[in-house]
């Protein structure tokens, strides 16, 4: 009996430490994604602003608008369009247009212009272009991007870093206790600091 009662004891014991470890990982897969979401947000963002559609299509600023208080006419179709997909960002002009930056299901990206009425317009001409990431692994980063980093943002830490089809680098960095994206060339030379998206990424 005392030796059934000390291998229930070993074995709550293997489970306990197991449990523990699982529970030590989850933080940092919820962090790495966080951080993912984040750099895709602020790509999207940086996408939208710099499209020759919204360009030549929107007047004045872009100004960023939740998901929710998008028109009932765009979500719904973007609903029936493209099921599955999520809202990575959303923003409207002077004269009332909207622009939507999307994520399909399958990962892809678009971005989509609507009209003052809500009905849509036209896709965004080079968003998947400027957009669509591909993760890199912050070791396998140019040397000019980490020695930029190391001088400008001394104890930064590098959360995750993506590149899109341009060759462009969007690096989300942490420096006491700020979370910020950086955009640099496909030099790797820095472009600039981006803007974060503060609405969060909805999915229809």
């Amino acid at each position: 009996m005392r030796k059934i009662s000390l291998l229930l004891i070993v074995m709550a014991a293997i489970w306990f430490g197991a449990c523990q470890n699982n529970n030590e990982a989850v933080p940092d897969n919820v962090e790495e994604a966080a951080g993912l979401d984040m750099v895709a947000a602020s790509a999207a963002r940086y996408s939208v602003a710099n499209d020759s559609v919204t360009a030549g299509k929107c007047r004045g600023k872009l100004t960023e608008v939740a998901p929710d208080s998008l028109p009932a006419s765009v979500t719904s179709y973007i609903t029936s369009t493209y099921p599955g997909a999520s809202i990575t960002f959303a923003a409207q002009d002077q004269s009332g247009k909207t622009v939507v930056a999307i994520t399909l299901a399958d990962g892809s990206v678009k971005g989509l212009l609507f009209g003052t009425d809500g009905l849509f317009s036209q896709e965004l001409a080079h968003h998947k272009h400027k957009a669509q990431l591909t993760r890199v692994d912050s070791a396998a980063l140019p040397a000019a991007i980490t020695g930029y980093i190391t001088t400008h943002y001394a104890g930064a830490s590098i959360r995750v870093a993506a590149t899109n089809a341009a060759g462009e680098y969007f690096v989300a960095a942490t420096l006491n206790g700020t979370e910020k994206v950086l955009l640099f060339n496909a030099d790797g030379t820095f472009n600039k600091e981006l803007d974060k998206p503060a609405k969060r990424r909805k999915k229809h």
